[in-house]
């Protein structure tokens, strides 16, 4: 038997077809290590048989029966193939569906008997079984066949021709030829805590003889992800903690002039985050400071009030935003509350590059010459994009005479990487002193995810809109009154308003990656079949025909959506606040946009595809200005759980209790984005475990209070490396 690494590819392990490496390939399953962390997402319990008479909807069952009559059709819609089979026992019958697996129909023949596991789902018809594992049974020898050593069977996210079975297949071949793999958590913390070393661990977690077995393996792979995150977020603050800072006066006088300027009065989170801003700033190291509000809370007056009392220090002070058009944002909002203030700013975008000189002094200029001015000190504040670390020949073009504070806009779409080089990166260019650094947030994440997600920044929290500021009306609207809403949407219209249309993306897809199917009886008593999606989910360009030609053909209609060049997407969202158009349908690309006063009416297609947090992000688009603004929850959904979502929603007081909800519902995986993050599904089920999150704090503060340079732990530093690299918090 050939031995196997971690790094071994599978199309070297004997005993793997070249189709079935293809397959895996496709999701991204390359090496034996890639194989043995695709984790799969239960199991199912084979000795534990169901009578068909005991089965309830909802619940995952293994059934023993004998295949009655089965059948294959073509469904109308798509043409998809189904398979539909009745299934007895001696307590009774069910039926049993099988979409795009026309083979099935071969394999279980009318007579024969077999295992099924499945959920069960209920319909007009009754409940069925929907896409049902199955396992033949030819006699009682061919069971002890299937279950040689355990009774668990591992189920793992599937795609188009790669079933579990197959995965169970070539888990096989691979699990018994591996070599032993160093364990990187310290035997420690291994045995305080009764986690199984790696190797036990991962053979459980594939193979488990019993439930327990699973559970303690499962419990280590989601702490081990925690003890890094919190491990790196410790070394973070401590690294820190070791350098030096510029330290900005408190200039109460400088305060005072800046509040006299406002045509509005701060709320008191406004002026306790400001506080807490800059009292860290006097410090002599720096600040790793986060600062989270809902949309249009007031965050930039805060950060632009900190980047100036900088200035006010001697130093310069950078901001940056995510889009063009919130860096232009930004750089109008300073020019309109702070017209009369004494320093330059700069503008500097791949389009832009214009220098602010107070009392409406603006000058275009070469961006050459704009950062000539940056270098020598002139330009005392900066706003842009991520043009403004660009770099060139590996260094950042910009060079900062004697950089103070760095303002992120939107903290999830820069990388931690991103602002930990940009940070050090300066650092090297003020004589050894590293910038404050101050991050934003429209994005509501609950305090425990936050603290352990960004646990290198401290927090600080506008958690009340400001004062003036009308309540949006919200409603949900069912598809029997969609017309009333047009009409009133014309309406607004009308009296001279603009309307926000936001439309899901056209596909849903299950855990396993496949588009999700849903099943409804049609009229000859059969089962129909359609992409989760594709009938009720409205594209923009759907959504865009119809407004434009059959809804409000009356009025002036736009488009925006992710597949645009910039220059349409810039030119669209300027069309749109130049009030050259009436209605925007959009994605969700308007989720951090820019800021339309007149725009009163905010419509979203399909609610309850959407989060929680992200239908509060959308409202907030509207409500900025002087008009009283509406928020309309269009859904085709009956559900109570949609329902109880959505009205969450109008009893919400603001974004942070909203998470608060999201995180119960759906998980982090829907506030902070799977994808986007690296982190497995297990670290992010761990996510809403606290204990697990304190025992993960409580690890890593033990191991850096007997090594805070972890040289007495090699495998462990070098783990961390990896996983700082494989991560990216955006």
């Amino acid at each position: 038997m050939n031995s196997v690494f971690l790094k071994t590819p599978l199309a070297s392990v004997k005993g793997i077809g070249p189709k079935f490496i293809a397959k895996l390939e496709k999701i991204g399953i390359t090496s034996v290590g890639d194989l043995l962390w695709h984790f799969p997402v239960r199991y199912d319990d084979w000795s534990h048989i169901t009578d068909i008479k005991n089965l309830r909807p909802g619940e995952y069952a293994v059934i023993r029966a004998k295949v009655k009559k089965i059948g294959f059709r073509k469904s109308w819609i798509q043409k998809l193939a189904i398979v539909e089979a009745s299934l007895e026992d001696e307590s009774g019958s069910i039926r049993t569906i099988w979409f795009g697996q026309p083979f099935i129909k071969r394999v279980l023949g009318e007579g024969k008997q077999a295992f099924f596991s499945g959920k069960v789902l209920s319909g007009k018809r009754g409940i069925f079984l929907s896409n049902p594992a199955y396992e033949v049974v030819s006699d009682e020898a061919n069971i002890k066949e299937l279950f040689p050593q355990h009774e668990l069977l591992a189920i793992y996210p599937e795609t188009k021709g790669l079933t579990s079975k197959g995965i169970r297949f070539v888990i096989g071949k691979v699990l018994p030829r591996l070599i032993n793999i160093p364990d990187f958590i310290p035997e420690e913390i291994l045995k305080k805590n009764r986690f199984p070393e790696i190797n036990q661990a991962l053979k459980s977690v594939h193979c488990p003889k019993t439930s327990e077995e699973e559970i303690a393996a499962k419990r280590r792979f989601a702490f081990e992800e925690l003890f890094l995150l919190q491990l790196g977020t410790l070394l973070e603050k401590k690294r820190l903690a070791k350098t030096k800072a510029p330290s900005i006066e408190f200039n109460l006088d400088f305060i005072k002039w800046a509040f006299g300027r406002l045509p509005y009065n701060l709320t008191f989170s406004q002026k306790r985050s400001l506080y807490e801003i800059l009292k860290d700033l006097e410090r002599h190291q720096p600040m790793n400071r986060l600062l989270q509000g809902d949309v249009g809370s007031g965050k930039t007056v805060i950060a632009a009030i900190a980047a100036m009392e900088t200035t006010e220090s001697g130093y310069q002070a950078v901001f940056m935003a995510p889009t063009e058009i919130l860096a232009n944002q930004h750089y109008r909002t300073f020019q309109k509350l702070f017209s009369d203030f004494g320093h330059p700013i700069g503008l500097l975008t791949a389009k832009s590059s214009l220098a602010f000189y107070g009392d409406g002094l603006e000058s275009e200029m070469r961006k050459k010459d704009l950062l000539k001015e940056v270098e020598n000190g002139k330009i005392k504040i900066l706003i842009g994009t991520h043009a403004l670390i660009a770099k060139s020949s590996g260094e950042s073009k910009i060079k900062f005479n004697n950089l103070g504070l760095i303002v992120v806009d939107e903290q999830h779409r820069f990388g931690v990487r991103q602002r930990a080089e940009l940070v050090q990166n300066q650092a090297r260019k003020s004589s050894g002193l590293v910038p404050h650094f101050l991050s934003m947030s429209a994005t509501p994440i609950p305090r425990t995810l936050a603290i352990t997600i960004f646990g290198d920044l401290d927090l600080s929290t506008i958690d009340e809109l400001p004062s003036g500021r009308k309540p949006i009306i919200t409603k949900i609207v069912d598809p029997l009154n969609r017309d009333k809403a047009y009409a009133f949407i014309r309406g607004e219209i009308r009296k001279g308003r603009q309307a926000f249309v936001i439309c899901p993306r056209i596909e849903s897809q299950s855990e396993s990656g496949d588009l999700v199917y849903e099943y409804e009886n049609n009229e000859a008593g059969g089962l129909s079949a359609k992409k989760s999606g594709w009938s009720e989910s409205k594209t923009v360009k759907e959504e865009f025909e119809k407004l434009s030609k059959k809804v409000f053909p009356d009025l002036r209609v736009a488009m925006l959506h992710g597949k645009m060049k910039a220059e349409e997407k810039q030119k669209t969202m300027s069309d749109f606040k130049e009030q050259k158009s009436d209605i925007l349908v959009a994605t969700s690309v308007v989720e951090v946009g820019v800021d339309v006063p007149n725009a009163v009416i905010m419509m979203i297609e399909g609610a309850e595809r959407f989060g929680l947090a992200q239908l509060y992000q959308f409202r907030g688009r509207v409500g900025r200005g002087e008009h009283q603004s509406f928020c309309f929850l269009f859904t085709e959904s009956s559900s109570e759980t949609t329902g109880q979502r959505l009205k969450a929603l109008l009893e919400a007081k603001n974004g942070f209790e909203l998470a608060e909800k999201d995180l119960e519902i759906r998980g982090p995986g829907a506030l902070l984005g799977a994808e986007q993050t690296g982190l497995p599904d297990t670290t992010m089920r761990a996510l809403q475990n606290p204990a697990m999150i304190k025992l993960g704090r409580q690890s890593a503060e033990h191991i850096l209070e007997k090594d805070a340079s972890l040289r007495s732990y090699p495998a462990l530093k070098e783990r961390l490396e990896k996983f700082k690299a494989d991560i990216h918090l955006e």
